[in-house]
């Protein structure tokens, strides 16, 4: 960041919010050695917020092999911050992309990382982002994924598409530093989302979006609520809220919209009750 940090200038000030504002999550890691090889990615691209969830091995920041991986970003790799739970680490965020090795049928909308990196440009200085990573073995699971508002596939050789997951951390956060630098135009096409929002931004109306935990409890009161109505059978739902989960990722949801369908959800449960 050199010579950014020190800048008064208020689009600086949000570049460097954007870098900030990021975290960078690994979800169930196995090998120490990576996660000390994804520290180090991290800080060569300016990024220092690293988040594990479960990691096979306990207080890995303080394991040989992660330290010297790291090489040099044992910064990063003290301040990890551990969970038990994606939800847990993804409190406070608004947005989130899922790393995923292939592409999938259902869930979020899929991009390229250039796009993508795009989109977190914008949602970045709206507040909270995390970009959220699978295991080495397994990658990340269909409820990982649909907990995220997007997904990210790097588009590799066919023939040999088996990416190290540091190297996944390195290029997601290389497309993430040229985006927030603004060094590049993005060449694959920039989310529509991601454009109405810039546009939204450069006119001065940045709009608080709903956290990742809102947007899960709504989703909670949703479903309860479609099955109140017999609209959901819980036992051949048919990919009903990953459709919806879908639909709701391609718009955004602000609080008082979250509030809007959690209200809706509420009055079907009360009225269900009533006639029952």
């Amino acid at each position: 960041m050199d010579h950014i940090r020190h800048s008064s200038d208020p689009a600086v000030a949000d570049l460097r919010g954007g870098f900030t504002s990021t975290r960078f999550v690994l979800v169930e890691p196995s090998h120490p050695g990576n996660v000390g090889a994804a520290a180090r990615a991290l800080k060569t691209m300016g990024f220092s917020r690293l988040v594990l969830v479960s990691p096979r091995v306990p207080s890995v920041q303080n394991d040989p092999e992660a330290i010297a991986m790291a090489s040099g970003a044992d910064d990063v790799l003290a301040s990890v911050h551990v969970v038990a739970s994606l939800a847990e680490a993804l409190a406070g965020v608004h947005w989130s992309i899922a790393l995923t090795a292939r592409l999938r049928e259902y869930g979020p909308p899929q991009w390229t990382p250039r796009a993508a990196a795009a989109a977190a440009h914008t949602e970045a200085m709206r507040g909270e982002i995390a970009l959220v990573f699978g295991n080495e073995r397994a990658g990340l699971s269909n409820e990982d994924v649909e907990r995220c508002s997007a997904i990210a596939h790097i588009p590799a050789n066919p023939a040999y598409s088996s990416l190290n997951l540091a190297q996944a951390v390195q290029v997601l956060a290389y497309e993430l530093r040229t985006a927030y630098l603004g060094s590049e135009e993005t060449t694959d096409g920039a989310p529509a989302a991601a454009a109405v929002a810039a546009r939204a931004e450069s006119a001065g109306t940045r709009t608080r979006m709903a956290a990742s935990d809102e947007i899960e409890s709504m989703f909670a009161h949703l479903e309860s609520a479609l099955v109140a109505l017999e609209f959901l059978d819980p036992a051949n739902p048919k990919r009903l809220m990953s459709r919806l989960r879908r639909l709701f990722a391609r718009s955004g949801l602000e609080p008082e919209e979250v509030n809007i369908v959690r209200g809706i959800a509420r009055h079907i449960l009360l009225k269900n009750k009533r006639t029952g």
